[in-house]
């Protein structure tokens, strides 16, 4: 069993065609289909249903599929260990964040990362922070960039704090509110609101913040990201509460400070158990201190 087979079955798997999976390998279809069914007859069982419009895993295909990503990701690992050893860094690096990190200006971080590590290969995932945690405890994302509630602290990982925050409201133009000085939590109550999905970090600081003073709102639409978010506000379909430090970066809206606006904390976070020479890069240059990355 090579290692060179293990790639060609994770890209028919993930592309599910072998011409694509060839592309994707650079080899010949041909070449590829002929060790493919080398590694079948290995292990005395077809991993793909081939038919003239579809190709999909087998239940032994789909039994070894984890197996084989965790071999090649070993052996990625393995290579990259060795690289660091001699003073290089190379590798994959996979980052997650959330739609309204404000604490860290990602692109700019990515620029200068890939300037001084050209040989590593980046990957960024975007998501709720809650899922972002999950997946770093799983060893899919090496760091994730997340925001929560004052109340609530990422656990199962090592943290490191970047920045806190209060939420603004954030109103159409022609909005009652927008010419505002400040507004509270009560006024806000009677508005029609535009949010995360329920039970996302993200919705949660409102909910809590809300449910806190004794009030209720009305949330009409439930969306994953902020910028949908303010396009759905622009067009008179209801307000919303964000980031202070987020806001700056929307267009076509108003934003008006709450007086008992609640609070958020963004969070840089990494796996307890492993880390790349890549993460570990990647997290100094953040300003993570030696003493934190295993403390």
């Amino acid at each position: 069993m090579e290692l060179q087979q293990m790639r060609y079955v994770v890209a028919v798997a993930e592309t599910t065609s072998f011409t694509r999976a060839a592309e994707r390998c650079l080899v010949v279809q041909s070449a590829l289909s002929h060790q493919i069914a080398r590694l079948e007859r290995e292990l005395g069982a077809r991993l793909f249903d081939r038919t003239s419009r579809r190709v999909r895993l087998t239940a032994a295909g789909a039994a070894f599929l984890p197996a084989a990503r965790q071999c090649l990701d070993a052996a990625e690992r393995a290579a990259a260990e060795v690289a660091a050893a001699v003073g290089e860094v190379r590798g994959r690096l996979t980052v997650g964040v959330i739609p309204t990190v404000a604490a860290v200006d990602i692109p700019a971080v990515l620029r200068e990362f890939c300037g001084s590590y050209p040989r590593v290969r980046i990957g960024l995932r975007v998501g709720a922070s809650e899922e972002l945690v999950e997946q770093v405890k799983q060893g899919t994302l090496d760091a994730a960039f997340l925001g929560l509630p004052t109340t609530a602290r990422p656990e199962g990982v090592h943290t490191h704090e970047l920045a806190r925050d209060r939420l603004v409201a954030v109103v159409p133009p022609e909005h009652a509110l927008a010419g505002e000085a400040d507004v509270d939590l009560r006024r806000l109550s009677a508005e029609v609101f535009v949010d995360f999905p329920a039970g996302t970090a993200g919705r949660a600081q409102s909910d809590q913040a809300f449910a806190a003073a004794g009030l209720t709102r009305d949330v009409a639409l439930e969306v994953t990201a902020a910028d949908l978010m303010a396009r759905l506000i622009q067009q008179g379909l209801g307000v919303a509460m964000l980031p202070s430090t987020y806001t700056p970066r929307l267009s076509g809206v108003v934003t008006v400070p709450v007086t008992d606006a609640p609070g958020r904390v963004e969070y840089l976070v990494w796996s307890r158990f492993s880390r790349t020479p890549a993460a570990t890069a990647f997290l100094t240059g953040l300003g993570v201190r030696a003493g934190e990355l295993d403390g």
